[in-house]
């Protein structure tokens, strides 16, 4: 098994490949995200994974996942935070097919997104199984571009239109700094870290206040805010989310603003 830079999550990922090795047929098993990348801060990132199964998974089989799933979150801090998408092998072709996938304490079925596929490309650590550039077609400059033009225009700018939505800490915290990875992405043709688009977004007019709330958030111990701050928080977070879609996608090669 590949080493990963946070010590805590190793017994988790450890029971995790041998307990999902003996309920599919496991071919590959690849951590991506924060822990691959180095942003990983345990308690509050993610644990991303990617399984490639030599079939396409029963009934019977999904059920015995959700039991794997079950069973780590009962019994290992941080199993909770565990997500894992399951791909058929002979399935790998299709960007846009859904794969089973355990995520936020479900069973369900999503695709793994072209930014996923580049990530484990540029970053993907194996946990078992041969390297993801191995089994995993490359995804293409304009591939990329497209999905993430398509995810900001048809998800974010929609939900900015919903303003209970930004009063909760995810929504602000994923809203920006999915719009500055996006922008540098459209921009340079690069993934960053969340720490990473955290400057970005200092140096793209990003409300300070908001910037610092996320970052204390994510790598300090904050005190809980006012219900007075959540209320500006969520104006000035949304606002700026949507004008700077807006903005991103009239200067991108390729977009489609019309009905923005």
């Amino acid at each position: 098994m590949v080493r990963v830079s946070a010590d805590e999550v190793k017994p988790l990922l450890d029971r995790f490949t041998a307990d999902a090795g003996r309920a599919v047929p496991l071919d590959a098993l690849w951590v991506h995200g924060s822990l691959a990348l180095g942003d990983f801060q345990a308690g509050r990132s993610d644990i991303d994974v990617v399984a490639v199964t030599a079939t396409t998974l029963s009934g019977s089989r999904r059920q015995d996942l959700r039991r794997v799933h079950e069973a780590l979150q009962a019994g290992l801090p941080l199993a909770g935070k565990l997500h894992c998408a399951y791909m058929a092998r002979g399935e790998l072709d299709d960007a846009g097919r859904g794969h089973v996938t355990w995520a936020h304490g479900e069973l369900f079925e999503r695709a793994v997104s072209p930014v996923t596929r580049r990530e484990l490309a540029i970053g993907g650590l194996p946990l078992a199984g041969p390297p993801p550039g191995a089994l995993v077609p490359a995804v293409s400059d304009r591939e990329l571009a497209d999905y993430v033009r398509s995810d900001l225009r048809d998800y974010w700018y929609e939900k900015t239109a919903r303003a209970d939505l930004w009063l909760r800490d995810i929504w602000v915290d994923l809203g920006l700094l999915t719009l500055a990875r996006a922008a540098v992405t459209l921009d340079e043709g690069r993934l960053i870290t969340k720490k990473e688009a955290l400057s970005v977004l200092a140096g793209r007019g990003a409300p300070a206040d908001v910037v610092r709330d996320i970052y204390r958030r994510r790598y300090e111990t904050p005190e809980p805010i006012t219900e007075e701050w959540r209320a500006r928080r969520a104006s000035l977070a949304r606002a700026y989310v949507r004008a700077g879609i807006e903005e991103v996608l009239v200067g991108s090669p390729g977009s489609c603003t019309g009905h923005l």
